[in-house]
């Protein structure tokens, strides 16, 4: 597949301090969509400053601002990636071809160290990701990384606009019949001065917990 011009969204709440080395990092061709969700530390602005594309999205909520960052995408395949740091995005063409034989392309966290992933969060990804391959998708994580033809996606109609999206999408590509694949993806620490929404507190967690739990009930 060929990777030029892939739009790739990232969801913002206080990560300027992450910014300048998720931006840095981007491949040749690969464009930033930074949509920032209310953020009080100025990622806004670092994040144009840098060269790229900043949309605001002021309902708090990771689903919020993801499709709020694909109705902005332009490109024909789009890429979803966290804003923290955490995740390596030159791995992000791996997952582009990947659709060369796929409807979506997801990451499987792969820790590079200890300590990286608390075990609260790695246990209730474990729990869902298991209730996901119960239900015929061969995936061991719920894709915190990933790429999708942006065309598509819209179509699926995902509603979620919390900590639910990625599971939602996952359920509902499961059901409309696409084919995923999963690939190990790089996951190591978080850039200094920010902190996790989900795996950064027991709380946050939970709230993710809450959110997975109403979409798995519907």
């Amino acid at each position: 597949m060929n990777d030029d011009e892939v739009d790739v969204v990232l969801p913002c709440l206080d990560e300027a301090g992450a910014l300048p080395g998720v931006l840095a990092a981007l491949p040749e061709g690969y464009r930033a969509i930074v949509v920032d969700n209310g953020s009080g530390d100025g990622s806004a602005e670092v994040a144009a400053g840098l060269g790229a594309k900043v949309v605001h999205e002021p309902r708090r909520g990771y689903g919020a601002a993801v499709h709020t960052g694909l109705e902005a995408a332009t490109s024909d395949v789009v890429c979803f990636a966290d804003a923290d740091g955490s995740l390596d995005l030159a791995e992000l063409p791996m997952l582009v071809d990947g659709l060369a034989e796929a409807d979506l392309a997801v990451g499987r966290r792969v820790p590079t160290g200890s300590g990286v992933w608390p075990w609260h969060a790695r246990a209730g990804n474990t729990v869902v990701s298991s209730l996901l391959r119960l239900k015929g998708l061969p995936v061991h994580d719920v894709a915190p990384l990933r790429a999708v033809r942006r065309r598509a996606l819209l179509d699926l109609g995902v509603t979620d606009r919390a900590f639910g999206y990625p599971l939602e999408l996952l359920i509902k590509a499961r059901r409309a019949g696409w084919r995923v694949v999963e690939f190990d993806v790089s996951y190591g620490e978080r850039a200094k001065g920010t902190k996790s929404k989900v795996s950064g507190s027991l709380r946050g967690t939970l709230r993710a917990a809450r959110d997975f739990g109403r979409v798995l009930s519907r």
